[in-house]
């Protein structure tokens, strides 16, 4: 399969252009024309991780966090990050990272920590704004039903749980083609009016393209006449954490030992108790401390994530329970996430998960 193919798959799902500002997802290293063998998933690439791809004859490592994050100035193997690339260029081994792209979408890196809890009613915790735009686009009446269909196949019209939305009013239209033109109705070089529908509907950004590729081709006339708009409304299907439920209440001394189980914790770092009762739970896999506040504007009982700094505790105020589980421990199930959405949908595609712990924080 090549590499490519395997980079769509991926780019539907999670578009790069979710990524974060200093995020690197994509292709890190490779070619996209190139056939590989077989993937092996995991976390963070080492050089530990190379030298397993090698050994189990795997020319494709897919990783959640990416390999390049700033700019490499020499390959002079002087740091880990070079001798890994170093290392996968002399063993012909491409790399590929789906890092906060993966983080922002509702069945990504949060979604899975919520599955592996057993979370129900689970929501975007913080929606992100700016990935939603407006398109206006004018059509003859005669063809408005083709165009709208052609808008909402391409991905346009969903607002939450509805599909198929759009404002329409009708209006007239006037144009005049000169002597280059063929007009689809009237004569050129004379003004014509003909009887439109205004058509207005929404779609979130990373499908602009293929939108107006639809639009323009069912669309008769040969200029179409369409605008643009960025709108500032939250997109509840694409951010940052995820809030869900527990079936049933738990004390938190009971809930703070689900979640050792469940991720495998050497410890856990928490903030004072309530003496609540746990029912709404707040969570980000890696490092979430920025969302505490939504989480407690949400009234969640229980925060999640990892890389809480020491002052960030006193920021619970005995409203919340911040649970610091590590961020290796909170991300370790991106790679079963990774490895069942490959095997799903492309399962003729060889993978392996990889068995190298790469977590570089140890507990004594």
């Amino acid at each position: 399969m090549k590499i490519k193919e395997i980079a769509a798959f991926f780019e539907k799902l999670a578009p790069l252009m979710y990524q974060e500002s200093y995020d690197n997802s994509g292709l890190q290293l490779g070619d996209y024309s190139r056939d590989v063998k077989g993937a092996l998933i995991t976390l963070d690439v080492t050089e530990e991780v190379i030298d397993e791809a090698i050994e189990k004859g795997l020319d494709l490592i897919i990783s959640h966090h990416p390999v390049i994050f700033g700019g490499v100035k020499s390959l002079t193997g002087k740091n880990m990050t070079e001798r890994i690339i170093l290392k996968a260029i002399k063993n012909d081994i491409s790399i590929y990272s789906a890092h906060t792209n993966l983080d922002v979408v509702p069945g990504g890196v949060s979604g899975r920590m919520c599955e592996e809890l057993g979370l129900k009613k689970c929501r975007i915790l913080d929606p992100t704004t700016g990935q939603l735009k407006k398109l206006v686009v004018f059509v003859p009446i005669s063809h408005a039903d083709k165009v709208r269909e052609a808008l909402f196949t391409a991905g346009a019209g969903v607002i939450g749980n509805y599909d198929s939305c759009s404002f329409n009013a009708e209006g007239s239209g006037t144009f005049r083609g000169d002597e280059n033109t063929n007009p689809y109705a009237g004569t050129k070089g004379e003004l014509h009016s003909e009887s439109e529908v205004r058509i207005e509907t929404i779609f979130p950004a990373h499908v602009k393209g293929q939108l107006i590729t639809a639009m323009i081709q069912a669309h008769p006339y040969e200029e179409v006449a369409y605008d643009i708009y960025s709108l500032e409304n939250k997109y509840p299907k694409l951010g940052m954490g995820m809030m869900g439920e527990l079936e049933e209440p738990m004390e938190e001394g009971e809930f703070l030992n689900v979640l050792k189980k469940t991720f495998h914790c050497g410890i856990i770092r928490h903030s004072a108790l309530t003496g609540k009762k746990v029912k709404k739970v707040a969570l980000c896999g890696g490092a979430g401390s920025s969302l505490l506040r939504k989480a407690i504007a949400e009234k969640a009982d229980f925060f999640i994530s990892g890389d809480f700094k020491y002052h960030q505790f006193f920021d619970a105020e005995s409203k919340i329970v911040i649970a610091d589980i590590g961020h290796f421990e909170s991300e370790q199930y991106t790679r079963n996430l990774i490895y069942d959405l490959l095997i799903k949908n492309l399962p003729k595609f060889a993978v392996q998960l990889s068995e190298i712990n790469t977590n570089p924080i140890k507990y004594f």
